[in-house]
């Protein structure tokens, strides 16, 4: 270990750390602060941290939750130290017991980390905080290995002192800029007993061969490496803010969602410069909620998308991203909601008896992650009742030949060319609910009315809404 100077080790307050985060954080009265808490020498000095800034601060809510992930022999042993040790800080415990895929071709740190972090996740609710004990040593790491895998600023941005958790949570790393070798003399100085997880000393794990093989050298050489390389991912989270807001003020435009489901405009598009594209493309794929591919992915995505004859059909697979053309624009998707989204049985007859009160609702389900309702009104756009003769149905997969009739159009013609002309991708049809009264259809569910079928003035109606669970 390092010289550590004692004025440094007496100066070093968790518990101020904690406190100035929250507030950077906008930590709201009531909320929770979770601890992800190991029992690692670093968990174990900010839960007694946190156990001080209990103390202070009764406006908020305490938890340490340990997670037990069954991969050690000493597993059982840590939770009884955490739970000994919960009891001498006097912070309520949560223990976790998870589940860690370790099949094949899995990443065992990746998973672990996952199962982790959904345990965690559990114990929450919006506007909490969760704290974890990432440190100086552990912001090196990471631009190591985004070095590693060829990230870009985005990647070399490392960790933040907080951030975002969870869509609505805030997630706080107050020992960020603490080094590893402080850490370790601050507990050493309060006497606190903590754990060694056996295998952090197994270097086929690519954090511990940095931590244990790369990083002393590293130190050895350029005592303040740690500190300048968090130096440099400050500056990358800056620049990278930068693009991020200039992508989200230019993306809109580029975005279509005429058919309800967004799509990007190739054609705009193309006429960018070729980094412009990339960022773009990127942007679009992450405002989606997917992973971003990888550079060279990107870059042969983007190249077929841009230069496919306007009819060729382009379909892409990136793990989980689907990635389609239709019409001039790019689709995106989820290779396992394809399955999900499917439609349980091609025809689903409806009871309608339930219906024959005003505002009476029934709801089907359509999918494992689509529903349908069906409304009795008498407001809006909506379907007339059928005859009590009339059998009801919902039909998948209707044939393009059907001919069709949509209010406010002067002519029939055939369902394939009113797809088209919708601009509805191919592989969506299938998806659509289209409503038959007897052998006769009536709607197609979220784009039009057949003529004939239209309510009018006061007269109650069906109103047929296909819905996400």
């Amino acid at each position: 270990m390092s010289f550590i100077d004692d004025s440094a080790v007496s100066g070093f307050n968790p518990s101020n750390l904690i406190g100035e985060l929250v507030d950077q954080a906008g930590g709201k009265r009531g909320a929770k602060l979770v601890l992800a808490y190991s029992g690692g020498v670093d968990s174990e000095l900010l839960a007694l941290g946190l156990s001080e800034f209990a103390r202070e601060h009764h406006e908020y809510r305490y938890l340490l939750v340990h997670v037990h992930h069954g991969l050690s022999d000493n597993a059982d042993v840590w939770v009884s130290h955490c739970e000994s040790r919960a009891g001498v800080y006097g912070v309520p415990i949560s223990i976790k017991r998870v589940v860690v895929d370790t099949g094949p071709r899995k990443s065992i740190e990746a998973e672990a980390r996952n199962a982790r972090y959904d345990a965690i996740k559990s114990m929450m609710e919006p506007g909490d905080l969760l704290l974890t004990g990432h440190h100086l040593d552990d912001q090196l790491e990471t631009v190591l290995l985004a070095l590693k895998r060829g990230l870009g600023p985005k990647g070399l941005s490392a960790m933040g002192n907080t951030q975002v958790f969870d869509g609505d949570k805030q997630l706080i790393r107050p020992l960020l800029s603490i080094s590893r070798e402080l850490i370790e003399a601050k507990a050493k100085a309060v006497g606190l007993i903590h754990i060694n997880d056996e295998s952090n000393s197994d270097d086929k794990y690519d954090r511990n061969f940095l931590r244990l093989e790369i990083i002393p050298r590293l130190k050895a050489r350029w005592g303040a490496i740690a500190t300048t390389a968090s130096r440099s991912a400050f500056l990358c989270a800056q620049q990278q803010a930068v693009i991020d807001e200039e992508v989200s003020k230019r993306l809109p435009v580029f975005i279509s969602s005429k058919t309800g489901v967004g799509s990007l405009d190739l054609g705009l598009l193309g006429a960018q410069s070729t980094n412009w594209q990339s960022l773009l493309f990127r942007g679009f794929i992450e405002k989606l909620g997917f992973a971003p591919p990888s550079q060279s992915q990107l870059a042969q995505a983007l190249s077929q998308l841009l230069t496919a004859r306007r009819d060729a059909k382009v379909e892409l697979r990136l793990g989980d991203l689907l990635i389609r053309r239709y019409q001039g624009h790019a689709f995106l998707g989820s290779v396992t909601d394809e399955t999900d989204e499917s439609p349980i049985q091609q025809c689903i007859e409806v009871d309608t008896s339930s219906l024959l009160d005003k505002d009476a609702e029934v709801s089907i389900s359509l999918s494992k992650r689509n529903k349908l309702s069906i409304t009795k009104v008498s407001l809006s756009d909506r379907v007339r009742l059928p005859d009590s003769s009339q059998r009801v149905s919902i039909c998948f997969s209707v044939k393009g030949s059907t001919r069709c009739h949509p209010v406010n159009r002067d002519k029939a013609r055939e369902l394939k060319k009113l797809w088209q002309e919708y601009g509805i991708p191919p592989w969506e049809r299938a998806r659509v609910p289209c409503i038959f009264y007897g052998e006769q259809l009536v709607c197609a569910v979220g784009y039009w009315i057949e003529t004939g079928f239209l309510c009018e003035q006061d007269e109650c109606g069906l109103v047929f809404t296909s819905y996400q669970i």
